[in-house]
């Protein structure tokens, strides 16, 4: 049982014949009460300053956790957004790269549908070069069997005048 400075000051002894100096007792327990009332002063101010310091610890306990959990949450977003990053730049360049097929597939498609109409437009110009020889020669033949004609005609012309000249 704790022993207080009202215990100490209401505290009273018997009395005997040979004992102690009743003064001295007196002043020596004032003594000893006032020092237990100081100590009882500083232990309560002391309680409260270790109440108040465990409050402020408590306190900071609380923001050290939360800064923690803070801190946590943030690396886990600046994880999340790189990776959904990484993902991202992936999607564009494998787009990138299905589109550079695609430009690549439309390109030779394209390289192959010149290569086939020039290989048509040879084919043409031969057809052509073929049936202009061919016009060409009949026409060559027209004007030499003309020319072979008008010979004929011209042989008989001179012989006709012969004749005619001769009657």
């Amino acid at each position: 049982m704790p022993i207080s400075k009202i215990d100490i000051d209401n505290k009273r002894f018997g009395r005997t014949f040979r004992g102690y100096d009743p003064r001295e007792v007196d002043a020596f327990l004032q003594e000893v009460s006032e020092e237990m009332g100081d100590l009882s002063d500083e232990r309560q101010r002391l309680q409260e300053s270790v109440a108040r310091l465990e409050n402020l610890l408590d306190e900071h306990k609380q923001r050290e956790q939360t800064l923690r959990d803070t801190l946590m949450t943030t690396q886990k977003m600046i994880d999340q957004l790189k990776a959904n990053a990484r993902k991202e730049a992936q999607l564009i360049i494998d787009e990138a790269q299905a589109r550079a097929e695609d430009m690549l597939n439309q390109s030779h498609l394209r390289l192959a549908q010149i290569h086939d109409d020039i290989v048509e437009l040879k084919r043409q110009r031969t057809q052509f070069e073929v049936k202009l020889k061919s016009l060409l020669d009949a026409h060559q033949k027209m004007l030499e069997l003309e020319s072979r004609e008008q010979e004929e005609l011209d042989s008989m012309e001179s012989k006709l005048k012969f004749f005619k000249k001769a009657t």
